[in-house]
């Protein structure tokens, strides 16, 4: 069995795929396979609607492989029972990464005869405040293995494990069909020190034969616990290289931030050359790379944080209230059962980590801050239509300095090569002001 990159755990729920996705994250969880399947997981998105100690985990990952040789290990904080797992909709984490992706905005400028003084045209603000067997049974046992509880829901059967070390559920899982990444023994210790359970989950070939999916859906879990932390350590087991998290967060409150480890906001509000338009991706993977080696590799960087009921600009519109209890708002339309009322506050992170730099699982914190931030990057386009008037010919002089300032702004968010960007950035440049127009008055 090989894996593509190492997996990582966490206490939500998971889209598992068959088929080819778009690259998403890391996963939350760590796979064991049988015999040489081939298992690789390109990336993970995690949802979670937490309100007080009450919890909806949602996880989506990129599973590709047969579906027989799905299987998944996630430590959970309690004893789930099966009307407390459910799979939910494929399509809510597209919908929160829709909503919540950092974007491009663009901005015209007006003919600068029309106006007074370009320089104190401000670029809009992206953030503000918001106002508002027998023989199976002895054996386990004797691995000090105990199943608490064994169910299927939707296309998956369900097993609820406690153990009382971790060569013992290591042991049970390698006799019961499973191949266990080397190093995990040493990472579940800690989750079996804390009486972690550990959500077993693998696909039921029959169920998933009658139903209409093409993919695996996400597994959901609702839980009641003070614990507000992803176990992430399991994920670096065998990992090659760094491993990305997504996580959405849905609360009544404000922000939540990562109490164990800096937050720190994505670069943001920052112009850039208008060629970006077509490599946005590329910009934005590069400027992430170059903000995470610059904070050392071990910081949760904030990359959306809003009110539900709006968006400014929108890249897609929010979530509906039926989407949002598909994704696990569970306190709409109850306006006694918290006293934040019946809002829906996102926040999106995005944490990159190894081994070395991440030692500890993440631990989150709710806050009441409702500052209201995003990851954009500013398209401003210049005016090229007929100007005839003093300020038109500073104008068109002012566009080179202007593009140059964008250049090295590029530069320094992404360590690409200056002169490369001026190569592109320069292109299209409208003319300036004829040579003739410095003596002949208007």
């Amino acid at each position: 069995m090989k894996f593509l990159r190492g997996l990582f755990i966490v206490l939500l729920a998971l889209v598992v795929t068959i088929v080819p996705m778009s690259p998403a994250w890391a996963f939350c969880g760590f796979y064991v396979g049988k015999a040489d399947s081939k298992l690789y997981n390109k990336a993970s998105q995690v949802a979670i609607a937490r309100s007080g100690n009450r919890t909806v985990l949602t996880m989506a990952n990129d599973y590709q492989g047969d579906a027989k040789d799905f299987a998944l290990v996630v430590p959970v904080p309690v004893l789930l029972k099966e009307n407390q797992v459910k799979v939910g909709d494929p399509k809510i984490m597209q919908r929160l990464d829709d909503f919540s992706a950092p974007r491009l905005v663009e901005y015209f400028d007006e003919n600068p005869c029309n106006q007074n003084v370009y320089e104190k045209m401000p670029i809009p603000a992206s953030s503000a405040p918001s106002a508002s067997s027998g023989n199976t049974r002895r054996r386990d046992s004797s691995l000090g293995v105990t199943i608490e509880a064994k169910f299927t829901v939707g296309e998956y059967d369900i097993l609820i494990l406690s153990a009382k070390e971790s060569g013992g559920l290591e042991t049970w899982l390698t006799q019961n069909g499973y191949r266990i990444p080397a190093g995990a023994k040493q990472l579940l210790q800690p989750y079996i020190r804390q009486k972690m359970k550990f959500f077993v989950a693998k696909v039921n070939l029959k169920e998933l034969a009658k139903s209409d999916y093409k993919s695996l859906r996400p597994l959901m879990m609702a839980y009641e616990s003070p614990k507000f932390m992803l176990p992430i350590r399991l994920g670096m087991v065998n990992a090659q290289s760094e491993q990305d998290l997504i996580v959405y967060i849905l609360s009544p409150r404000g922000q939540v931030e990562v109490a164990n480890y800096r937050t720190v906001k994505i670069p943001s509000d920052a112009e850039v050359p208008l060629y970006i338009k077509g490599e946005f991706s590329n910009f934005y993977k590069s400027m992430f790379k170059t903000s995470y080696n610059r904070e050392g590799r071990k910081v949760a960087f904030l990359e959306y944080a809003w009110d539900m009921s709006s968006c400014d600009p929108c890249s897609a519109e929010p979530l509906n209230p039926e989407e949002l209890k598909k994704a696990g708002v569970f306190w709409l339309n109850q306006p006694n059962s918290n006293p934040y009322g019946n809002g829906v506050f996102i926040t999106r992170l995005h944490v990159r980590y190894t081994r070395d730099k991440f030692p500890e699982d993440l631990v989150f914190q709710e806050t009441a801050n409702r500052q209201q931030f995003q990851g954009r990057y500013v398209l401003r386009h210049p005016y090229t239509g007929d100007a005839s008037c003093r300020e038109a010919r500073d104008y068109r002089n002012s566009l080179p300095q202007k593009v140059e300032k964008q250049s090295q702004t590029l530069a320094r968010l992404t360590g690409w090569n200056i002169q490369d960007i001026r190569k592109k950035s320069f292109v299209n440049l409208p003319q300036s002001e004829p040579w003739w127009r410095r003596i002949f008055p208007f």
